[in-house]
């Protein structure tokens, strides 16, 4: 959880107090939000955190795609492996199977 005390910084005070703000951040294991005349511009993060954000992104989406799957079943919306074949294969132009 972000933490608007310390987690939100100027980038000015980020450059003079680089090391103590990448301890806090790999300590913490929050991002920090740095700004710019006032604005949130940047976020910086340690690589451990931002890379177990990628795998859930990763995992929220392919749950998503099975949900998607299951509710296509629920409703009839599917087709069977050859019609899919066929479709297939003539939308990109490709011979059919050697026989």
């Amino acid at each position: 959880m972000l933490d608007i005390e310390k987690d939100i910084r100027s980038l000015s005070d980020f450059k003079r107090h680089t090391c103590e703000f990448l301890e806090q951040i790999r300590d913490s294991g929050h991002p920090l939000v740095l700004t710019i005349n006032g604005k949130a511009e940047l976020v910086v993060q340690d690589a451990a955190s931002y890379q177990k954000l990628l795998q859930r992104i990763d995992e929220l989406e392919a749950l998503e795609g099975i949900s998607r799957g299951v509710a296509d079943v629920e409703t009839g919306r599917v087709i069977s492996l050859q019609q899919f074949e066929r479709k297939f294969r003539r939308k990109r132009d490709l011979p059919g199977p050697a026989r």
